[in-house]
């Protein structure tokens, strides 16, 4: 009996083992699949519904942690505990919708506004890392690195292939916006992106400079006219109001 069970596990290993084989060349077809389907017995089809099922669970987790790796967020921020009692959020539009992140397959703009340390930039990963939950493509950029990378585009004649990259998101985050002066070249690269990303995608914005000096943030009061243009016209405004966490949190006194 113990030759016999040795013989069938050995047999059972070698029949695994050329399935796994065979599997890494084929793809389904769905008339075998239906062909072969149609002769299985009961015990059969749920084997088969729980290995398609594990299937479609395995390639969207391999899509969620795609999609927040080409995100490059700087931190693992959620909404969970988030403290919202310092939002200021427009009168028919709140913490429902924003969570719902309706906005973006509405191609709206979010401008997230208010001092430095209020939980601007945490609520923007938050709900950027939210949106490549549910299979959404993010791009999550400093201002001066989204320049940056820009730039160096722009000086290995690459600029519409970056450009194109970027435009395959569905969501994009420019966090620190007007945070460093930007000069006359730069105003017109991230110009582009914005033109570009008007009707298309959707774009959040953290800044602690309000509309008025986004013209002397950008050295054109011009371009910046026709950029807050395009971002009030399918944005919102959320204000942001307190004190810096990282203030009151200090182990440093002042």
């Amino acid at each position: 009996m113990i030759p016999d069970t040795r013989r069938r596990r050995a047999s059972t290993t070698e029949k695994s083992e050329r399935i796994l084989m065979m599997s890494r060349s084929l793809t389904l077809t769905r008339s075998v699949l239906a062909n072969m389907l149609a002769e299985a017995t009961p015990n059969q089809l749920e084997f088969i519904e729980r290995w398609f099922t594990a299937e479609l669970d395995s390639r969207e987790q391999s899509k969620r942690a795609r999609l927040l790796k080409q995100a490059g967020f700087p931190a693992d921020k959620t909404l969970d505990g988030y403290d919202w009692t310092n939002l200021n959020m427009p009168a028919d539009w709140g913490r429902t919708q924003l969570e719902s992140l309706e906005f973006i397959s509405r191609c709206e703009d979010l401008v997230l506004y208010g001092p430095v340390g209020v939980g601007k930039s945490h609520l923007a990963i938050a709900i950027g890392r939210l949106a490549c939950a549910k299979g959404i493509p993010v791009r999550f950029f400093t201002a001066t690195g989204l320049l940056m990378r820009l730039r160096r585009a722009q000086q290995d004649n690459r600029l519409d292939r970056e450009l194109a990259g970027i435009g395959k998101a569905r969501l994009l985050i420019i966090d620190e916006f007007g945070y460093l002066p930007i000069d006359e070249e730069g105003s017109r690269l991230l110009f582009q992106i914005i033109s570009d990303s008007y009707e298309t995608r959707s774009i959040i914005y953290t800044t602690n400079i309000e509309f008025s000096g986004w013209g002397r943030i950008l050295g054109d009061k011009n371009m910046a006219a026709a950029l807050i243009d395009r971002t009030v016209h399918h944005g919102r405004l959320i204000r942001f109001e307190g004190h810096s966490y990282r203030s009151q949190h200090a182990l440093m006194t002042k």
